[in-house]
């Protein structure tokens, strides 16, 4: 008898969380479900993202759900985002999959009202929400609330930072005052604790590990530099880590844009998740990295709410947050379902205050590490390919066709040389790379704010370095052989990209045959090279060109 049988849960369920592979409840889930099913009490719950909530809620209340469609809606989650929203509502149609009566709907804003309406007047027992698009229901008077018995509010610290307040205030002053309020947060801010004195009756507080702290599977490291030197720590520390699947958290769109390019441009498989994304781009981002074809996503703390990835190895913040509270939510996303995970800063000296706040609200203390030297790095990224190579899948039945080709075309070399070649194959690019690579550990006294050593570097040079050290001196080198280098009077400021230079190109007549070659891009101009032969016809292309209602002027230079 599994622990799960203990705890009262009726057999339609016990048959689908077993198909789940759940075995013994989480902590959470053993100390939430049995109040739940033995009373009606109020419950503040206070655990970790990823954790096991949506069970820890969801499965007592499908057993106690009562599965007649005229009883009404009996059931309103409230959680902050749409990737939340759908989340839980698979989560609880997994848990039901053997109640067929009972039925689950997700409402959420950018998708179909119309719909969402027609789904109320078939009949659910559970709403799952975003405030807003409750909120926009009820005033049209399309959602009818007032047989609800349980309101759960989930990721509540995170429905309260992203301004849901009012929304929130208004949905609770509707819902029957005789109801039972479940509050689930990964920390507990004083607005949630007022939201728990105004709604909630004498509740129960449930806390997994500390009040307010991280999850203890993680392990907080932090890496100091200078500023200037951010990126490429960035790079060492991925580098690093070969089998790393894990999100950069950035503080602007512009920085997440900018540091997602580079990445890419660097041979890295990442992409940027932030606010000016459409739905659908959003919607293909995340599909890419949910099922790992991205291995870095680059975001912005708003673009990243709700998001419900498993087995990340790794947080990295390229930034600190300015909200203490924000790095609880960032770590927590990493360290899941009794795994082990990683969060990373990327610090300057001048964080050092903040440092001491975030390891006050996390009860752990920052393991300070030197970043990793090019030797450590090929050292970790050489084994990490013969581990690969010892445990590759062979089909025999298929190779053994080949191999004698092969046998006869490597047969004057020997074994340690095959080897030493394989290697050399795969692995050349890091050496090269890392084979004169500077030491990027801070120097005592922080120069940061005025980052002298890079501008003294670039008086000997005749160099000039953005804020990443980047060489802006390529703006003025020579095309390559066979192509004309052309000049925009846009940049990185107007919000142009590679990929959006791209996009400008092929709207042109002859852009889908123009071959571009380095694209090199400064603050206000574009420098890029196509093949000569085609230059004369994109000039004339590009004449009349508006980019965000701004002419566009091109020239060869």
């Amino acid at each position: 008898m599994t622990n799960f049988e203990i705890q009262g849960l009726n057999p339609e369920i016990l048959k689908a969380i077993k198909d789940l592979g759940f075995e013994t409840p989480m902590p959470v889930q053993e100390k939430v479900i049995p109040v739940m099913l033995e009373s009606d009490r109020d419950i503040i719950a206070l655990a970790q993202t990823g954790t096991g909530k949506t069970a820890a809620f969801g499965l007592p209340l499908i057993n106690m759900s009562n599965t007649s469609q005229s009883a009404g809606i009996q059931v309103l989650v409230l959680c902050p985002t749409r990737e939340l929203c759908l989340q839980i509502t698979d989560d609880l149609n997994s848990f039901s999959k053997y109640l067929p009566d009972i039925h689950i709907l997700p409402v959420y804003g950018g998708a179909n009202i119309e719909n969402q309406i027609r789904a109320l007047k078939k009949g659910v027992q559970f709403v799952v929400a975003t405030p807003g698009r409750m909120l926009d229901l009820i005033n049209r008077k399309a959602a009818d609330l007032s047989a609800v018995k349980n309101v759960v509010l989930d990721e509540a610290d995170e429905i309260l930072n992203m301004g849901f307040i009012d929304s929130l205030n208004d949905i609770l002053k509707v819902v029957p005052k005789e109801r039972r309020t479940l509050l689930f947060s990964a920390t507990m801010p004083d607005r949630i604790a007022n939201i728990a004195e105004n709604y909630m009756n004498n509740p129960l507080e449930i806390v997994v590990g500390s009040r307010n702290s991280g999850s203890e599977n993680v392990k907080h490291l932090c890496y100091t530099v200078s500023s200037k030197d951010k990126y490429k720590a960035l790079k060492r520390i991925v580098d690093y880590n070969p089998n790393i699947y894990g999100i950069v958290f950035c503080r602007t769109k512009r920085e997440t844009g900018e540091i997602a390019e580079k990445l890419i441009k660097d041979g890295y498989n990442a992409e940027a998740l932030h606010g000016d994304l459409s739905q659908a781009q959003r919607d293909y981002v995340m599909q890419k990295f949910r099922i790992g074809n991205i291995k870095l996503l680059v975001a912005t703390d708003v673009a990243a709410r709700g998001l419900d990835v498993s087995d990340l190895t790794h947080i990295i913040n390229f930034n600190l947050p300015d909200d203490i509270e924000t790095y609880n939510h960032r770590s927590g996303r990493t360290g899941r379902a009794g795994k082990t995970g990683t969060s990373v800063v990327i610090a300057g000296l001048k964080d050092k205050s903040k440092l001491r706040q975030v390891e006050k609200s996390i009860n752990k203390k920052f393991e300070h590490k030197e970043v990793p030297k090019g030797k450590d790095i090929c050292e970790k990224q050489l084994f990490s390919l013969i581990d690969r190579m010892e445990h590759v899948d062979v089909d025999n039945e298929e190779i053994n066709n080949y191999l004698p080709a092969i046998f006869k075309k490597l047969e004057w070399l020997e074994k340690e040389d095959i080897i030493r070649r394989f290697v050399s194959l795969e692995f050349n690019r890091f050496l090269n790379y890392y084979k004169d690579a500077e030491d990027l550990q801070a120097a005592k006294s922080d120069n940061d704010s005025k980052d002298r050593s890079a501008k003294n570097e670039g008086r000997k040079s005749g160099r000039k370095s953005d804020k990443f050290g980047n060489d802006t001196q390529k703006a003025s080198r020579k095309a390559e052989r066979g192509f004309t280098r052309l000049h925009l009077n846009i940049g990185k400021k107007d919000g142009l990209y590679p990929n959006v230079l791209i996009e400008l190109i092929n709207k042109t007549e002859s852009g889908n045959k123009v071959k571009i070659g380095k694209i090199d891009l400064t603050k206000k101009d574009t420098y890029f090279e196509i093949k000569s032969d085609q230059a004369n016809s994109l000039l004339n292309d590009l004449k009349n060109v508006f980019y965000k209602g701004r002419k566009v002027t091109v020239k060869a230079v």
